[in-house]
């Protein structure tokens, strides 16, 4: 965490702000994600964040090296925990919001910065980034997905061995190949059509 203070003049009075911490951090890390968005990973420089986030450029490079480290950084705080499976008391309404939330992650600011990232990246230069997305998204989601067909197992609802790990990836990996392959948007990515059409068929009785 940015430990000393950064003070520069505010945008409209001329006050001087005063940020450390936390606090300093966090308008860092925006300032990362909207670069990333609008201008992409190639023109994102570690000027125009400091120019962004209303702080001097010193105040990053004491901390990151290089824009490699402050994006990675900025990942790693800005990505959400995965949170506890829902529980709607069917197994295809928990689907259905497990694939919701995913989609809503995938076109949310930061799901646009990632896929700035992975766009403009060679499969070499993209690894580093891509581990921390297989972290703190598609494990979180597959370990989701399979908590909802254990107990639908349970239910009587899923057939006997069909929670494996392969079935457990078809979401994320369809929902994923869809954005990087096909330039998939909302609508090709609907959750309706993802559980009725292609999970639900591979595990019911």
């Amino acid at each position: 965490m940015i430990a000393e203070t950064d003070a520069v003049r505010g945008p409209v009075t001329g006050t001087p702000l005063r940020r450390r911490g936390e606090a300093l951090e966090s308008a860092i890390y925006e300032a990362v994600l909207h670069q990333l968005t609008t201008d992409g990973y190639a023109r994102l420089t570690m000027e125009g964040v400091a120019a962004a986030a209303q702080t001097g450029k010193a105040a990053l490079y004491r901390r990151w090296s290089s824009k490699e480290e402050l994006v990675m950084d900025a990942l790693r705080a800005s990505l959400p925990p995965g949170g506890s499976a829902p529980d709607t008391g069917s197994l295809r309404g928990d689907l259905l919001e497990v694939v919701a939330r995913l989609r809503a992650a995938m076109f949310s600011e930061l799901g646009a910065a990632v896929r700035a990232i992975m766009s403009e990246l060679d499969h070499q230069r993209a690894h580093a980034f891509v581990e921390i997305v297989f972290e703190r998204v598609v494990e979180p989601t597959t370990a989701l997905i399979a908590e909802v067909l254990d107990r639908g197992t349970e239910r009587g609802e899923v057939r006997p061995g069909a929670v494996t790990p392969l079935v457990t990836d078809v979401v994320p990996a369809l929902m994923l190949y869809r954005i990087k392959m096909c330039g998939g948007d909302v609508v090709q990515l609907d959750p309706e059509e993802i559980v009725d059409e292609v999970l639900l068929p591979i595990v019911r009785r």
